[in-house]
């Protein structure tokens, strides 16, 4: 069968004289779960439409396993795309929504029921292979439109916001789904999402797209706890970034003084150069920080801190959301672990004392 590698090279597409995709260059390899994630108008679904073949580029080439297959007709690119809304046949069976695309190319009844029935045993559906679209769940219908896109043996499924129209409990179900099929047919998914938890449970790589731009390309772990930039880190969540002045460099740490507060420590990254007095960025994950009292006993050596006044709680079952109100930290927000919280539970308005390791904070890159 075809490699599924996808590299994008310097792709750039324009809508009368917007630019919606603006240079982009990514390598994805074969087999490999890919999300593309942004807020709405980031480019991301375009560039799902220039693989698939519904748009053609305005530059730059796309390749697939090594082809470069600008200019290819979609039939011919061999990738299959799954959208938002199913656009299952409501009139025909699941099987034969399943073997539909073989009716197409002229295969008999008889092949293109046993390559559905194949399938079907695959996403778990064989025995619903007799009933109507309208007979199932949405689960279920999501689970023969994906059945339906992969029976053409792509080499690339293409995902159009899949999770999206389905409420939380099931939309937790079907990231599984999602993952055991990609494994079990073993090609190459590009799935386009606007939700951060949702390419984080599912993406051997994360791209984190802005304006037609990649911000930060990597495997999930890095993009959530190595975000790149500011606008990473806020994006994606689970961090909390502060603005400082550089105050003084001492070997592999930086001190940055932030308003209002004393100096914050962080490691210093291989190759980075600071001047004292610029501006910079660092941040540091919600479920690294701890909440003391003020005026208990002195921090251990290496420990940064900030006060705060305790804004709002919101106990989330594993840990509690606290939120504080932290000097010219806009949004900064702690994930305290249920039992440490309810062993001495802060109050709305309590005074409290947010401190963390200086070896977990992490300079960030000048946006």
């Amino acid at each position: 069968m075809a490699n599924g590698d996808i590299e994008l090279a310097g792709l750039v597409k324009r809508f009368d004289g917007t630019v919606a995709v603006d240079g982009v260059n990514l390598k994805v390899p074969d087999g490999a779960y890919c999300c593309f994630l942004g807020p709405s108008g980031c480019g991301k679904t375009t560039i799902l439409r220039m693989i698939a073949g519904h748009e053609e580029p305005t530059a730059g080439e796309i390749l697939i396993g090594g082809q470069n297959v600008v200019g290819l007709p979609a039939t011919e690119r061999r990738t299959a795309m799954m959208f938002q809304s199913y656009a299952l046949f409501p009139h025909l069976s699941v099987r034969d929504n399943v073997g539909f695309a073989l009716r197409v190319r002229g295969q008999s009844k008889t092949q293109r029921n046993k390559a559905a029935d194949e399938m079907l045993e695959k996403v778990r559906l064989s025995a619903l292979a007799d009933r109507l679209p309208g007979q199932l769940s949405g689960g279920q219908q999501q689970r023969v439109a994906l059945a339906r896109a992969a029976i053409t043996e792509p080499r690339v499924l293409l995902l159009d916001e899949p999770l999206s129209a389905l409420d939380e409990q099931l939309r937790l179900e079907m990231r599984t789904e999602l993952r055991h099929m990609q494994r079990e047919l073993g090609i190459t998914f590009i799935h386009v999402t606007h939700t951060q938890l949702e390419a984080i449970a599912l993406a051997d790589t994360v791209v984190v797209m802005e304006q037609g731009k990649i911000r930060q390309a990597g495997p999930a772990r890095e993009v959530y706890g190595s975000p790149r930039d500011r606008y990473v880190a806020e994006f994606i969540g689970g961090q909390n970034v502060l603005s400082g002045k550089v105050e003084r460099v001492n070997g592999a740490s930086v001190e940055v003084r932030a308003p209002d507060h004393g100096g914050i420590f962080v490691p210093l990254p291989a190759q980075r150069k600071l001047n004292d007095g610029e501006t910079v960025d660092l941040a540091v994950r919600r479920d690294h920080i701890r909440l003391l009292r003020p005026g208990g006993d002195g921090l251990p050596p290496g420990t940064n801190s900030v006060g705060a006044r305790i804004d709002a709680v919101e106990y989330q079952g594993s840990f509690v959301k606290v939120m504080l109100d932290v000097a010219h930290v806009p949004g900064f927000v702690v994930y305290v672990p249920e039992k440490d919280f309810f062993a001495d539970p802060f109050e709305v308005g309590d005074q409290a004392l947010a401190t963390w390791p200086a070896d977990v904070s992490r300079l960030l890159a000048s946006s």
